[in-house]
């Protein structure tokens, strides 16, 4: 049952046990076309899986309670495949092992994105057909994103991808304004107070740290992937497909 999220965050921004428990209901009501852009992130994964049916490596980076790799995993069948997903958050760790316990196939470990990328601590001959960065990048901080996109590019097969979510910038300072200022809107008409926008917007500022979208398709390229598309973009939100 989806917990509805009236949750009252302190003055910082942190996914504790009260966000971790609301966050599937907080994504839906705050992220525009979020079940939309889920799908699509989902069905673009599946085609760079070398088969849906053969077994590859997919790697979900800020995998929070696992809602992104469900979908992935319950779709490739093969015993073989390697599911791996990663986050600095102990109530969504504990949310995603117990979503997957029955999953032998299924990894799901803390690991801090600063030092690098998950399989650099596993098999150092293993590459990744698929990496998800959906809605994480932006919680790190700024000058460790070009690293690890570049550390995602080298441990990514020839042909795979990464899939990138972002919260971004207007291109110019009035653009942004006019996106904000409707996005701000889409949260009102989704049920929450401006008291509750207010606390929130507060709780992040230095902890969610946006740039603009072409900024993100410069880094992505700069890492080694040589082909870059947008594939989801709603006003201050976009999606890219990167491939190795």
């Amino acid at each position: 049952m989806t917990v509805r999220d009236e949750t009252q965050p302190g003055r910082k921004w942190e996914f504790d046990s009260a966000v971790a428990e609301a966050f599937d209901d907080m994504l839906e009501r705050s992220i525009p076309a979020y079940n939309i852009m889920r799908e699509l992130t989902t069905r673009l994964a599946l085609h760079f899986i070398q088969s849906p049916l053969a077994s590859g490596t997919v790697v979900d980076l800020g995998c929070s309670r696992g809602g992104g790799l469900r979908p992935i995993v319950d779709q490739v069948k093969d015993p073989d495949a390697r599911f791996i997903g990663v986050d600095v958050s102990e109530p969504m760790l504990a949310a995603a092992r117990s979503s997957f316990r029955n999953d032998p196939r299924v990894l799901i470990t803390s690991y801090d994105l600063r030092k690098g990328y998950p399989l650099d601590d596993a098999d150092p001959t293993e590459t990744a057909d698929v990496t998800l960065a959906v809605l994480t990048l932006q919680f790190t901080p700024i000058e460790y994103r070009q690293r690890i996109l570049s550390s995602i590019a080298d441990r990514t097969r020839t042909g795979g991808a990464l899939l990138l979510v972002e919260k971004v910038l207007g291109q110019t300072a009035r653009l942004h304004e006019v996106f904000d200022d409707e996005y701000l809107r889409m949260k009102s008409r989704n049920g929450y107070s401006d008291e509750a926008i207010a606390r929130k917007r507060a709780s992040l500022e230095g902890v969610l740290v946006s740039v603009d979208a072409n900024t993100n398709e410069r880094w992505l390229r700069e890492a080694g992937f040589r082909q870059v598309d947008c594939y989801y973009r709603w006003l201050n939100f976009a999606g890219w497909v990167a491939v190795r």
